[in-house]
């Protein structure tokens, strides 16, 4: 696996995944296009991602691109799912709207997942300082079990 640090803010790609407005809401469901398309927010602590732990990749809900290996999923206690980092190539960044923080999206596709925290001097279970929090809307994931 191998970590997100080569996907800076200055690395933007088109989409390879281009689906107009109409085709997006038909894809996905409500709650995925208003997080994906919308860059809106789930609720913290209602996500079906926030507490799961089995071994498996996450992928983009919108495009399927895989996105984190859950080998980098820990508990952060934010109420969204965290990974200390992606998989390299799947994800980039931009400054958010609000000028401070980092907003993350599928590289493929452009879908919202989330933002990134970078800092903030968490430790994993095994005492670990995590360098970087991505903070992902579960809406924005599937989950496929590794077999």
């Amino acid at each position: 696996m191998s970590t997100s640090a080569g996907n800076k803010p200055e690395e933007q790609n088109a989409p390879s995944v281009n689906l107009s407005d109409d085709e997006w809401k038909k894809k996905l469901t409500d709650e995925e296009y208003r997080i994906l398309r919308k860059k809106d927010t789930e609720y913290p602590g209602t996500g079906k991602y926030d507490k799961h732990f089995e071994p498996g990749t996450y992928e983009c809900a919108g495009c399927g691109q895989n996105l984190y290996d859950s080998s980098s999923k820990f508990d952060s206690h934010c109420g969204w799912p965290a990974f200390s980092s992606s998989l390299a190539g799947s994800v980039k960044r931009h400054k958010d709207e609000d000028g401070y923080r980092i907003e993350i999206l599928c590289r493929a596709c452009d879908g919202h997942l989330g933002h990134v925290f970078e800092g903030e001097g968490i430790r994993d279970s095994n005492g670990k300082i995590i360098e970087e929090r991505h903070c992902v809307n579960s809406a924005s994931l599937k989950f496929s079990k590794k077999n």
